[in-house]
């Protein structure tokens, strides 16, 4: 806040530091003048007058007006009551030295400045006039001939320094302004950058759920209905769906500890890489899975495995439950830029699929709402609900394949997804590796 617009206040506020390098520099220059003129005025007055009467006074008006200046700064720059008239003290004694002596005129150059930094802009600009009309009157009293110099001189001299002072302080007040600018500016980003943080780790834990505890609980689910329905008949097929059920069980509480603890997924755990978890997937009793690798193996990022796996297994999930598949293929393909998976399978599939979008964006004409790869068409384009393959959408699904063009989109990949009714869907997503030379 600039300290001369500001009203004067009942109280005296705390001396407060320097605003900048820059303005303590200035101030003492601006001391060490005073001081220095203040002391060369007193010895001209001494060599030029020794002996006068007025001597005494002068050298108690002079240590007056040194005391009176150093408790300048303990008052501080704001223009309290105590720093008016602190202000008005030093004016006044300086203006009766000038009429004792002529030659402590120029101490007015540092009050100046004093001035500039205490009272408004215009209170300091009549107090600047006042004390350079009394510099005039005493250098053209000290004057034996008129000089048009001791007249012009002096206004010129305050003017300027008036001019320099004024410009400075916009120029700082200018660059507070941009500093407290830049600061908010620079708040506001980090709660920006938090909220978004927040709100990217809050859709990871969604899809992490939805493609693991959700799944395991939907196949859990499904065992447990179908040994039900065998239980009487078929004990023995009953008996294999629990204990796979259990499995499942098993399974979906290792992925639960992994959420509670962040880690990598349980199937990458222990130095297992991509494809031997792929392989290790599967999508029920009642569909066979295929794995294949093309390509050389080259080390993936964590992030990158991890969302392959995620991809995977949220396919295979849909196609056991909407799909009517009777098997699945996974390809994991390594084409030296970038690396692929392909999700195929032999289900229903769908008339009219989606769109390919780069890195996983919404489908032109519709958009893809719940459910996951496939689905029914919706009118006006898109796809709704389905799977790998197709079919029906019951229950509150959402996460299907939005989860998994979100898992693309952040990895800066493509999505594309084929289908032709009575021969199954493909997925295939592909993700770009960073060069390694």
């Amino acid at each position: 806040m600039d300290v001369r617009t500001t009203p004067p206040q009942e109280h005296p506020v705390s001396p407060a530091p320097p605003r900048n390098p820059d303005t303590r520099a200035l101030a003492t220059v601006m001391h060490t003048a005073f001081f220095l003129l203040l002391g060369a005025s007193v010895a001209r007055f001494l060599l030029r007058h020794p002996g006068e009467p007025r001597t005494p006074w002068i050298i108690a008006l002079s240590i007056v007006l040194a005391l009176l200046y150093v408790l300048g700064p303990a008052l501080g720059a704001a223009p309290t009551v105590r720093r008016l008239l602190w202000l008005g003290l030093v004016v006044a004694t300086w203006v009766v030295l000038v009429v004792l002596a002529p030659s402590f005129a120029w101490c007015a150059v540092p009050l100046f400045y004093t001035g500039l930094r205490t009272l408004p802009p215009r209170a300091a600009i009549v107090l600047v006039a006042l004390l350079t009309v009394f510099v005039v009157a005493a250098q053209l009293k000290l004057s034996q001939a008129f000089d048009p110099n001791l007249l012009l001189a002096p206004p010129a001299v305050a003017a300027l320094a008036t001019a320099v002072f004024v410009h400075t302080e916009r120029q700082a007040e200018a660059q507070r302004a941009l500093i407290d600018d830049l600061i908010r500016t620079r708040r506001e980003l980090a709660a920006t950058e938090r909220r978004e943080g927040t709100l990217a780790e809050r859709q990871r834990l969604s899809m992490e759920i939805h493609d693991t505890l959700a799944q395991h609980l939907s196949s859990q689910q499904m065992l447990l209905q179908a040994a039900d329905r065998t239980w009487d008949s078929d004990p023995g097929t009953a008996r294999a769906h629990v204990r796979t059920a259990t499995d499942i069980a098993a399974r979906g509480l290792a992925e639960a500890r992994r959420l509670v603890h962040d880690l990598a997924p349980p199937e990458l755990a222990g130095g297992a890489g991509l494809a031997d978890a792929l392989r290790a997937l599967d999508a029920g009793p009642d569909i066979e899975v295929r794995f294949h690798l093309e390509g050389t193996p080259t080390p993936l990022p964590d992030r990158a495995e991890s969302a392959l796996l995620r991809i995977a297994q949220g396919a295979l999930a849909n196609v056991r439950e909407h799909s009517g598949a009777r098997t699945a293929a996974l390809t994991l393909s390594f084409l030296g830029d970038q690396v692929v998976l392909d999700v195929a399978d032999d289900g229903h599939g769908f008339p009219r699929p989606p769109e390919p979008v780069p890195g996983g964006g919404p489908v032109p004409g519709g958009g893809v709402g719940g459910g996951s790869v496939g689905g029914g068409p919706v009118p006006g384009g898109g796809v709704r609900g389905g799977a790998v393959g197709g079919g029906p959408v019951t229950g509150n699904r959402g996460h299907g394949l939005p989860a998994i063009r979100a898992r693309v989109s952040q990895l800066g990949g493509d999505l594309t997804v084929e289908s032709t009714p009575g021969e199954g869907t493909v997925l295939s997503a592909s993700i770009p590796l960073e060069p390694t030379g």
